[in-house]
């Protein structure tokens, strides 16, 4: 805004003076593309960084309220609503301090994402606690600012909403003059209050339900042998639904969607609305299964996790931030160290010891790197944060793209096969982001077996040659031709003999399957033509998916 407004003096205030001497300083707190170059243009012309509150509070016609509000914190102690309302309580302190400070008229607005009727609470407080004669009109106007775009989104934005009750119409106008400097006037919208207060909350509810939908989907493709890839597609297509939001992954995060739905299921909750709340509440579960699925598929492959040590790329909730808020990296590391491994974990921008607190800490909610001793001894020696994707990738026994960093998308796979602690086809790549396309090629070239979200591993054998060792002790070696729609194997120019486990296996270039029970579990491939001793007891083998024999 201070770019765009020229004209007009902004002061940033917070009670951390680390926090504002870094925003003072050549190392910003945060990480945002093309944000570094506008505050070094704009800094102490008319853009300025201060922790004298009361001044900046006093002096200004426009107050902006752009604090944390995470949801309540859950716990056997905690009272109603506890892990499902936001925490309004740093939105009532500022209000409080506002009134006692302001000596004349102030426009007062949200910025903070908030529950509906927020506004009442924060003009009920400036009313009871403000000095005689002094006038507030308080105003919602949320920011949709995606992290790693929002200089972009609020340099050229969708809309801008303004919210006020009755009486506040001259506030309003005040606040859309400002906008009106850079953004056309058809974008920026008036309405009421409330109204505007739960348009955040939808807008944030909808896309993390997008997200969720296309997880819940891929669920389906890996079952089924259909392409994620495919139906994403064929949806996008679709000009009612398009192609934002709907590209699978291990799962939402960050500092909104996750407590933004919260705050949606305990509204409904609390006005009686319990079948709108357990719609909502369904999205974080089906988010958190995902992020579930894909930890355990790693856990259920690999095998015995305990001092194994797997590669994670990424730690940011998603690509283009620093921001480790509620990532599902968190998660699923959480759950690999449970299971006794070693962790490699790799990020760009997330800084060494934030990875640590939110390691340590699933409730933490500052993304700064406040007491890092702490959080790293509580970490022990079961992760090592790397400098390089390769670095981590060195001596690992699986790699897991938790991040979708562009440079993820450019690795040199046969580079990395060679440093990998099992060799092909006993070392494994989980892609919770899809960053790598050309999965069968991939595999063919370097012998890594590759499962990624949405797709059915098996699919990157289709059109190869494959041995597939039936229950009934045959061995059946032909061209896998893909899967039905009841994911029985197609498979032509078949071979039978029936095999036992004393039997030597002679195959070259061949993937060797087995069935289990109800599952296909790959052994491995068979990549030089001599007798390969299969040993029922010590073989890796990976789970595929449900199937018919």
């Amino acid at each position: 805004m201070a770019l765009k407004c020229p004209g007009i003096q902004f002061t940033v205030v917070d009670t951390d003076a680390k926090r504002i001497a870094a925003w003072n300083s050549s190392s910003l707190p945060v990480y945002e593309p093309g944000l570094d170059d506008i505050v070094r243009e704009r800094r102490g012309v008319n853009l300025h960084f201060s922790t004298d509150i009361e001044s900046a509070i006093y002096e200004a016609d426009i107050i902006l309220i752009a604090v944390n509000t995470p949801s309540l914190p859950a716990g056997a102690d905690a009272g109603e609503g506890a892990g499902w309302a936001t925490d309004l309580s740093a939105v009532e302190h500022c209000a409080m301090r506002i009134a006692h400070v302001a000596m004349s008229p102030k426009i007062v607005v949200e910025k903070s994402t908030v529950p509906c009727k927020t506004g009442d609470v924060i003009g009920s407080i400036l009313r009871r606690h403000g000095h005689s004669g002094v006038t507030f009109d308080v105003l919602a106007n949320p920011e949709f600012l995606s992290e790693g775009s929002a200089i972009r989104d609020l340099v050229d934005p969708d809309r801008v909403i303004i919210g006020g009750s009755h009486g506040t119409e001259r506030a309003q106008q005040v606040l859309a003059s400002v906008y009106a400097q850079w953004v056309c006037a058809d974008r920026i919208v008036t309405m009421g209050l409330w109204s505007a207060e739960l348009v955040k909350l939808a807008s944030n509810a909808m896309l993390a339900q997008r997200v969720a939908s296309i997880n819940a989907i891929g669920a389906l493709c890996e079952a089924t042998g259909a392409s994620i890839t495919d139906v994403a597609r064929g949806c996008a297509m679709d000009s009612r639904i398009g192609a934002k939001f709907i590209r699978p992954s291990v799962g939402f995060g960050g500092s909104c969607f996750p407590k933004d739905i919260a705050s949606l299921v305990w509204l409904s909750r609390s006005l009686g609305l319990d079948d709108v709340a357990a719609y909502w509440q369904q999205v974080l579960s089906i988010n958190e299964h995902q992020k579930t699925r894909f930890a355990q598929r790693i856990v259920h492959t690999v095998g015995a996790l305990a001092g194994k040590r797997i590669a994670c790329l990424g730690f940011a909730y998603k690509a283009g931030t620093g921001d480790a808020r509620n990532t599902p990296a968190a998660a699923i590391c959480r759950t690999l160290l449970a299971h006794g491994a070693q962790l490699a974990i790799y990020d760009p921008k997330v800084p060494k010891d934030c990875i640590f607190a939110h390691l340590c800490d699933p409730c933490f909610e500052d993304n700064s790197t406040s007491s890092p001793g702490v959080a790293a001894a509580a970490a022990g020696n079961a992760v090592h944060v790397c400098k390089t994707a390769y670095q981590a990738m060195d001596g690992a026994h699986a790699v897991a793209i938790l991040t979708a960093w562009d440079e993820f998308r450019h690795i040199d796979w046969q580079r990395a096969s060679g440093s990998l602690a099992a060799a092909p086809p006993k070392s494994f790549v989980f892609d919770g982001q899809l960053v790598i396309e050309n999965v069968a090629e991939l595999e063919q070239q370097t012998g890594l077996n590759v499962f990624a979200v949405g797709r059915s591993h098996l699919q990157s054998y289709v059109d190869r040659k494959v041995s597939v060792i039936m229950s009934d002790g045959r061995l059946v070696v032909g061209m896998l031709r893909g899967l039905d729609q009841t994911t029985n194997i197609i498979m032509q120019e078949c071979q039978e003999r029936v095999f036992s486990e004393d039997d030597g296996v002679e195959m070259v270039d061949l993937g060797l399957y087995m069935i289990r029970g109800d599952n296909i579990v790959l052994v491995g491939l068979i990549d030089e033509a001599a007798d390969a001793e299969l040993d029922f007891e010590n073989t890796r083998c990976a789970p595929i998916e449900p199937v018919k024999h």
